[in-house]
Formats: structure tokens, sequence, C-alpha cells
């Protein structure tokens, strides 16, 4: 895997260079320079507007006591939002501002977790989602609930239960 990151990042910045000189010669170098210039200030600004707002959103969670959920992914794309565009380059600029806007960073949203997924159903071997069925013993009280019961008792419990779609797995 590291070595792929290596070759996409690479990739990334021959792709920023050959975007860096395409926009030199379309409206000339000091131009190109200023406009390098501007997105990354625009870049600082966005980043403190939005990572405030993300932030917030996450403290006022964190006070209510409710998960984090969407407020956590946001905050972690105007993070990186906010990186690509102090960066310099034009695509990276493009990137982060998909993230750093909000009508535009549930599309970047569902690209991230659908790719994640993906790429960690596959690490695991699970061609599919994995549903597991399982039913309550009626004797089975939690070990709270047990009289006599012991922290680091050998006693256990057994739930029988059985993997639906156990064909998507592999071993």
């Amino acid at each position: 895997m590291g070595h792929r990151v290596r070759v996409l990042a690479g990739l990334w910045a021959l792709a920023e260079v050959v975007v860096f000189v395409l926009v030199a010669a379309w409206i000339g170098v000091g131009a190109t320079l200023l406009a390098a210039l501007a997105t990354t200030v625009l870049g600082w600004v966005l980043l403190t507007r939005q990572g405030t707002r993300a932030l917030s959103e996450l403290r006022e969670r964190a006070q209510a006591h409710r998960p984090a959920g969407r407020a956590a992914t946001d905050a972690g794309l105007v993070a990186a939002g906010g990186a690509l565009m102090v960066l310099p380059g034009f695509l990276g600029d493009a990137v982060g501002l998909l993230c750093l806007l909000p009508p535009t960073r549930p599309l970047v949203r569902a690209t991230v977790v659908r790719g994640l997924t993906h790429g960690l159903a596959g690490r695991l071997g699970v061609a599919g989602p994995v549903r597991v069925r399982s039913t309550r013993v009626p004797d089975a009280a939690s070990p709270h609930e047990t009289p006599g019961w012991r922290s680091g008792s050998t006693a256990s419990r057994v739930i029988e239960g059985e993997v639906a779609g156990e064909e998507h797995l592999t071993r």
C-alpha cells in the first residue's frame, strides 16, 4: 500500500506542475503566481470560517452527549480541504474548495465513505454486507445481574447465532 501512495503522490505532484505550467503559459507567470497566492489566502479564510463552524458543531454535540456522526466527517473534510487550499497547486485548490464549501461537502463525503467502505471490505475479504443474526438465550443475564458473578471469573455464557451470507466470507 505504501508503494501505491507514493506513486499517487508523485502523479499528483506531476499533474500539479503540468497544470501550473499550462496556466502560466495561458495567463502569464506573474498572474499565475498572484492566482496561486490568492487561492492560498482564500484557503486560510475558508479554513478559518468553516473550521470554526465544524468545531463548534462538534463541541455542541459533545456537550449534548450526542454522537459526532456527520459533524466529525465535516471537520475532517474541512481540515483536508484547508490543507489542500493552502498548499500550492491549482488541482489541490479545486479539490480543497469542494471539501470546504458546505453545498459540495456532501458529495465529497459520499465519495470518501464509498471509497473507504469498498476498500475496507476488499481488504477484509468481504464481497458484500455481512449480517449477523442472534437470539437472546432466556437465562443469559448480564454478568452484573448474575448473583455471585466476580470479575475474572472463568464462567462464560454462550449465545448461539449464525452469520447470514457466510458465502461472502473468504477464509
